[in-house]
């Protein structure tokens, strides 16, 4: 039997390619496609709601499909740790699952989870991300996604440094971590993770070039997941298995703190 699927947000750009992603697999039925003038009753009857909104809108999505008892996925940007946290008792006790996906792009995923796994070996760390002039959110869910992953691998660390934050060209703090937002034509989606120490500095870049190419298969991989889960999920990284590890601690220059007494062992891990 096939999930039915009701898409909101489905005439933009994100949801035209949700919605071929979708009708192109036999296991999900397209039974709803809303836009700016629908009503949220035509969501009923799903078991999947798939959000492709805008940031003021996704709210009324989220809380609609959960008084339903229908399964979420969400694509929509501007979902922070802190407004999922409001959203997290409200799903658990529908005993639902909604999947908040800030990217569905896999590149985008590997350079945030990078930039995770090497947050705890540089002291100085800031985002410049780049969209067309169109979206009307900033920073965007991507950058506020890698900030977040990025201190939680400082955990144990502390706080990246950002000397004269004060100043507003020092760009917005997300989790400690500065972001600069570009909004500008001829761009489609572009993030640069820039990790800087003594003597060196780290560059990781990651660039979308043809949304419907680079999305689809990160929503073919949500899809399922979207459907099956319980509770919230944050990040299609959750369905990734990207074999990264990061430290927040570092013992010697190179050396494993489980090696045993008496021997020095060598490691290569980030």
């Amino acid at each position: 039997m096939s999930t039915r699927v009701a898409l909101v947000g489905g005439t933009g750009k994100l949801g035209r390619v949700i919605r071929a992603v979708v009708e192109d697999d036999p296991d999900f039925e397209l039974v709803a496609v809303l836009g700016s003038s629908s009503s949220l009753d035509e969501i009923d009857g799903a078991d999947l709601v798939v959000d492709a909104t805008s940031p003021i809108v996704s709210i009324d999505v989220v809380r609609a499909a959960i008084e339903r008892g229908a399964n979420l996925l969400v694509g929509t940007s501007g979902w922070s740790e802190e407004r999922i946290a409001r959203i997290r008792p409200l799903v658990d006790d529908a005993g639902t699952g909604a999947v908040f996906v800030p990217n569905f792009s896999l590149g985008s995923v590997v350079g945030s989870a990078l930039a995770a796994a090497a947050a705890s070996l540089f002291p100085s760390i800031e985002i410049v991300e780049a969209h067309r002039e169109t979206k009307v959110d900033s920073p965007s869910g991507t950058a506020v996604r890698t900030a977040e992953l990025i201190a939680a691998a400082r955990a144990r660390t502390g706080p990246v440094e950002a000397p004269h934050i004060d100043q507003r060209a020092r760009g917005q703090q997300v989790a400690s971590v500065p972001i600069h937002s570009l909004r500008r034509p001829g761009v489609v989606a572009r993030q640069e993770v820039v990790l800087s120490g003594p003597g060196e500095s780290l560059t990781i870049v990651h660039d979308t070039v043809e949304p419907a190419l680079a999305y689809a298969p990160g929503i073919r991989l949500a899809l399922p997941a979207a459907r099956d889960a319980r509770g919230v999920v944050v990040g299609l990284d959750a369905f990734v298995d990207l074999q990264l590890r990061h430290r927040s601690t570092r013992p010697a220059e190179g050396l494993r703190e489980d090696a045993p007494s008496g021997q020095v062992a060598r490691t290569s891990e980030v």
